[in-house]
Formats: C-alpha cells, structure tokens, sequence
C-alpha cells in the first residue's frame, strides 16, 4: 500500500509539478480553497476550518502554501498576507493534528533563501549560517518556527525544512518574467548586476523533496543549484540561449524601486547560497549548472 502525503498549495506550480514526480510511488491528497478532484480537500485560513478527512492517514506533509512574494508592491496588507498565508496555516495543520490525535511521519516545510537576509555580499551562506535582520527573513524565521513545532509537539516523527531559491519554470513564476523582455530584446541586467540569484530547475526542487521522503530525513536544505550565478550573468545566457544579444544598459535601481517600492530588494540584492548541504546527503542534480538548466528550458 502507497503512502499518503498531503500537499498544501495546491494551485502553485511547485505542488502541481511535485505531484506529477510523487505519483507513482506514492497516494498524493491536496489541501486547497476550491476542490474540483477527489484528491483535493477543502480548507480556509479565513474560517480555521480543514476537512479532517484530508490528515488520516496521512504519512507526509510538505507544506507549501502561501501568498507569492513577488505578486504585488509590499503594502502593509500584503505583508501581513505574506506572513501569515505560510505561519497561520502551519498553525492550522498543527492544532487539527493535535485535536484529532493524529500524527505524521514528516513535516516538510518550504522556506525561502531570504532566511539570509536580501543583501548582497561576499558570504557563501550555509544551512548554519545566521537569521538576517529585514522582513523575508523574519518570515522565514517564524515560517521555520512553527514548522519545528510539529516535531517538538510529538505530531510529527520528522521535520525538514527546504530553503528555495528562484525556482526554473519556462512556464511560470520569475522565469517567465526573465524571459519575455529578452525574447522582445528589451533585456537588461538589473542595477548593477553583480547581485547573485540562486537558482534551482523545478525539476531539481521537487526533487530534493521527494529525496528527503524517500530517505526519511529530517534538517534544513538549501534548495538551490551548486553553480552560482549574477544577474548579469543570468541576463546573458539566457539572451544566448534565445539567440538575442543583450545591448540594452542595465536597469538603474532608482528605477526598479520607483516601480516595485520596497519589493525591489528582491531583485537589487542577492549573495551566493551553498548547496553542500543536500549534496553530502546523496541528492544528485539533474541541472548542475545553468546552462544545463536553460538548454532544457529554452530549447
């Protein structure tokens, strides 16, 4: 008999890609705010309410739910949705978990590489290097937090938790945003370029977290590529990948922040994040470096 594992963030496009490598080995369920499959349960953070049809027998959790970060200008309203859409619904799970007496095998919680802090620097961070001090990695921070909680709380015998860098999708996400200016030869890299993006193939991300199911193990990953990589350098291999010449002059940061207000400090900063972590663990990249990652993408 398959094991279960219960997927929040049902409309995203790690969730949706992650199920498609979980599927044969194991019974997939979704948490989601409109069910339309029989898979699919319904739950609403507005309410505290989760069909708990959805937890028994339940074996992993992988807890991806949350406002995107990069949707809209940082309001006062979307920075507590982006806070709470991740901390309050892990709350959730947890206290169902508790009142219904159940329990898991894992908990494995997405988190992000501004646990680090958005700044750029001369660091290579690792899993043990120290919490920034801006407002991603107070997120993260309690994002992680109350992750920790499911093991400390006796519900779950395992906690992991996978920090993600800017995922690879051609299809979605930042990406596509990438792409399309560069494809119209209105590329250009962003302030000064030398900002670092760790990056990770989609197909690499949600196979870090089938890994750590298949092996049952618990601790914090860097979900990023080995390779590192700048924006600038990022800007032009995927204008060579298009066959489309980067002429433009970079982007002035004044610009971007006029645009994007405090949002901005995602695109304007970035410093290199390691991978050694998962790669000791046994994990093999598919899309060690980006020109791996862009010639399947882009071809």
């Amino acid at each position: 008999m398959k094991q279960v594992v219960l997927i929040t963030g049902a409309n995203g496009m790690v969730a949706n890609y992650l199920a498609k490598q979980l599927e044969g080995n194991y019974s997939v369920r979704f948490l989601t705010q409109k069910v339309s499959q029989d898979n699919q349960y319904l739950w609403d953070l507005n309410t505290k309410y989760i069909d708990v049809e959805a937890l028994k027998g339940v074996n992993h959790i992988i807890h991806l739910a949350g406002t995107p970060i990069s949707g809209k200008r940082w309001s006062r309203k979307r920075k507590q949705a982006i806070l709470h859409s991740r901390v309050d619904s892990a709350q959730l799970i947890l206290e169902t978990l508790k009142k219904h007496s159940l329990t898991v095998d894992s908990f494995i919680s997405a988190s992000a590489i501004g646990y680090y802090g958005t700044v750029t620097s001369q660091n290579i961070f690792t899993e043990e290097s120290s919490k920034g001090n801006d407002f991603l990695s107070d997120v993260c921070g309690k994002w992680e937090d109350v992750a920790h909680l499911f093991k400390l709380n006796g519900v779950a015998n395992r906690v992991s938790v996978v920090r993600m860098g800017i995922v690879l999708d051609k299809n979605y996400g930042a990406f596509k945003r990438i792409v399309q200016p560069i494809k119209l030869r209105i590329g250009a890299s962003l302030g000064t370029g030398n900002q670092y993006m760790p990056w990770i193939h989609i197909h690499d991300l949600c196979g870090v977290y089938k890994f750590i199911i298949d092996n049952n193990i618990s601790g914090t990953f860097n979900g990023v590529a080995p390779e590192h990589v700048t924006n600038t350098q990022l800007t032009k291999s995927v204008g060579r990948f298009l066959n489309r010449r980067i002429i433009l002059p970079n982007i002035p940061e004044f610009l971007i922040k006029f645009l994007f207000g405090k949002m901005s400090v995602i695109l304007l900063k970035g410093s290199r994040v390691s991978s050694d972590k998962i790669l000791q663990e046994g994990y093999c990249f598919n899309y060690q470096t980006l020109d791996q990652a862009l010639s399947n993408l882009l071809k």
